[in-house]
């Protein structure tokens, strides 16, 4: 693992210990209520779990080795030299001198959104986007504690964590998907007599597997939204306490949010793709309950909140 000089986050750890733990007793559980469910109605189990297990499995890698691909096919961003924006390649040597890590590819989305994501499964293997549109409203400063939060998440591997575990709801939902069709227990269009049992028996199955992987699926993806909102917070604190200017984040973090409501609603559709990547999500701020639950950042005002406690503890 490469060391940096990003402050340890032992919450972030501790939360990812614990997000990690309960996503791993779920999948248990989940594998062991589909043997007995299957076996009950004497269906054969082995190969339909085995099948969303490695389907569930070349996803996740997939996502995982090639997601700064990914991510930079899905925004439209090209990678930049030195000579062609000296500028934010002149902040990202700041700070990799300061947090004493290798280098991130550096790329630039041509978009009015401001917002920026850094991804990669390690440091040496990561890329830092920010789009016109951000470079275009802030400071020096502030655009510098942007990429400190980026970077952080390259630091503190969030990539492969979070990636590792979306893994069950890949698998729970890949579930959902053969329970619908029923191919794969019986269900099928039917050629003959028998197969009118066969549909009448397999009928169960379908709604019961069905049932057990939504539940399962909401389980681990309320689970993942929590552990996403701790990352962007312990992200904002890691990113504050490298550069020093938790002030200058808690600037960019305004106007960003502020710029949000001048975008078009279908350019913030259209970029949701990547809210769990973004410095901040693409969508119209929105205060309720239920949207707070399920949102990938925690709201501007808890991390407005945070950086403010920081400020005065620096001051101090």
């Amino acid at each position: 693992m490469v060391q940096t000089r990003y402050a340890p986050d032992r919450g972030l750890q501790a939360r990812m210990g614990l997000t990690m733990f309960l996503l791993g007793v779920v999948f248990v559980a989940f594998v062991v209520a589909l043997v007995f469910i299957l076996a009950a109605f004497k269906v054969g189990a082995g190969a339909i779990i085995f099948l969303a297990v490695l389907l569930g499995g070349g996803l996740t890698f997939g996502s995982l080795f090639w997601s700064d691909k990914i991510a930079l096919r899905a925004s439209g961003a090209q990678e930049v030299s030195p000579e062609e924006a000296p500028k934010l390649h002149g902040s990202v040597d700041r700070l990799c001198a300061l947090a004493d890590m290798p280098k991130p590819r550096v790329a630039i989305a041509q978009a009015d959104m401001p917002n920026a994501f850094a991804t990669g499964r390690n440091t040496k293997n990561a890329v830092l986007c920010v789009t016109t549109g951000l470079m275009r409203r802030l400071d020096d400063k502030e655009l510098e504690g942007v990429i400190a939060h980026e970077m952080s998440h390259v630091a503190h591997k969030d990539v492969v964590v979070m990636t590792i575990a979306s893994f069950l709801g890949i698998v729970a939902g890949l579930l959902v998907r053969f329970a619908f069709y029923g191919e794969l227990f019986g269900g099928g269009g039917g050629r003959g007599g028998n197969n009118n049992n066969n549909n009448g028996g397999a009928l169960p199955i379908l709604l019961i597997v069905m049932a057990v992987s939504v539940v399962v699926y909401a389980i681990s993806f309320l689970l993942i939204r929590l552990l996403s909102r701790y990352r962007e917070l312990a992200a904002d604190r890691a990113g504050a306490l490298l550069t020093g200017q938790p002030s200058a984040l808690a600037s960019a973090l305004t106007k960003v949010s502020g710029a949000m409501s001048a975008i078009p609603t279908k350019d913030l559709r259209e970029a949701q793709a990547l809210n769990a990547f973004y410095f901040a999500p693409a969508f119209k701020a929105n205060t309720t309950t239920l949207s707070s639950v399920f949102s990938t950042h925690p709201s501007l005002e808890r991390r407005l909140q945070q950086l403010s406690e920081i400020s005065a503890q620096l001051g101090r």
